[in-house]
């Protein structure tokens, strides 16, 4: 009998090839309570800090002695230089803007222990002004709504109000006008400046599109948006208001109106969203406000001197205004000419100039620019706006 042959083993399987990470054992994931745990330590030591922050801030207002108002205490330019190291610092992972916020806020708190900023701004509550004057003074400021543009000057001017935020220009539709034609005859100075990204969004009571029969807006905000309006609502009445936020509380009393305007005018005014992506045509829609007060403050290190200069009516007038600049190495980062209402046919230069006025250059170029024209009004030195 033939003998059977063994059996052949069963083949053994190769070890898997394995890195160096895969060998070694992953740590526990913490348990959910001890991070807790850690985060309120943080928030506790946050806290003390502020606290010690706001008794400091109290010994610097000491330390100037017995001032007449909040308005004495605040400083533009240290509020400009505070914010730019902030940004410095940054490494993540909260964006320069979220930071930017939130040491705005705490500034903002310390300084009105001593009494809140009163701060003018173009009304009614809900407007894009306002959120300029809360994104520049926080939320500790008070707000003062006012009717126009014309009356945040006189506010400000008065006394009445410590501060006022004005829109001067947007990025995609140009000057406000009134702001500018108010400087040719206010002594207030220009203090700071704003950069607000503006979303227009389209509100009403009801929500739904087929029911707006007539649309409120500021003449800006339908210029914003007047590409989305001709494509999507050729047929409604357009009705111009003073604000956007006026425009919002007229549409919350009917359900064939609508508004254009922002995100908080539908909180203020208990609108919804008919369409819930921005309706503006330009997605970087940027507008520029000016921070008016009573004096110019001292540089901060990265500032901006806005000028307005009368010419002589003569050949070569506008090179007589540019040149001593040139000379000096100063870049010119706007200019706009308006009628001066001084005389028939005569105009008046708004400037823009990197630098402060207290620069030597500065100093120089505009007393070479004194010889050739008819006036030169300093409206203001000023921080560049902090993100």
């Amino acid at each position: 009998m033939a003998s059977k042959k063994p059996a052949k083993p069963a083949p053994r399987k190769p070890a898997a090839r394995t890195g160096k990470a895969a060998r070694t054992t992953a740590p526990p994931a913490p348990a959910l309570a001890d991070v807790r745990a850690q985060i309120d330590g943080i928030d506790r030591h946050i806290q003390e800090l502020i606290a010690q922050r706001a008794r400091f801030a109290l010994q610097v207002g000491k330390a100037k002695g017995k001032l007449a108002a909040a308005v004495d205490y605040y400083r533009p330019e240290r509020e400009a230089q505070v914010l730019r190291m902030v940004v410095d610092r940054n490494e993540g992972p909260l964006s320069d803007e979220v930071l930017v916020h939130v040491f705005r806020e705490i500034m903002s708190a310390c300084l009105a222990q001593q009494e809140p900023l009163k701060i003018g701004y173009l009304g009614p509550e809900g407007t894009f002004s306002q959120q300029a004057v809360l994104k520049h003074f926080g939320r500790s400021a008070h707000g003062l709504p006012l009717a126009s543009i014309e009356e945040v000057f006189q506010e400000v001017e008065a006394g009445n109000a410590d501060f006022g935020v004005v829109p001067v220009e947007n990025s995609g539709q140009g000057t406000i006008q009134v702001t500018l034609d108010m400087f040719l005859t206010s002594q207030l100075k220009i203090c700071g400046e704003v950069e607000l990204k503006v979303h227009q969004y389209l509100l009403s009571r009801s929500g739904r599109i087929e029911d707006i029969e007539r649309i409120y807006a500021h003449p800006q905000a339908f210029a914003q948006t007047s590409g989305w309006l001709r494509a999507n609502l050729p047929k409604a009445e357009k009705v111009p208001v003073s604000s956007n936020a006026e425009g919002a509380r007229r549409a919350r009393g009917s359900d064939d109106a609508a508004a254009v305007a922002g995100e908080s005018a539908a909180h203020v005014y208990g609108l919804k969203k008919v369409i819930m992506q921005p309706i503006q045509d330009d997605r970087d829609n940027t507008t520029r406000f000016l921070v008016i007060g009573r004096r110019i403050f001292p540089p901060s290190g990265h500032d901006r001197t806005s000028i307005l200069v009368f010419i002589h009516d003569k050949p070569g007038a506008l090179f007589d205004v540019l040149s001593p600049f040139a000379r000096h190495g100063i870049s010119m980062n706007r200019i706009e000419s308006r009628p001066s209402h001084q005389a028939k046919w005569g105009y008046a230069f708004f400037i823009d100039l990197a630098g402060h006025v207290e620069d030597e250059a500065m100093k120089q170029a505009l007393a070479e620019l004194q010889e050739h024209v008819a006036q030169v009004k300093v409206l203001g030195s000023y921080p560049v706006a902090v993100p």
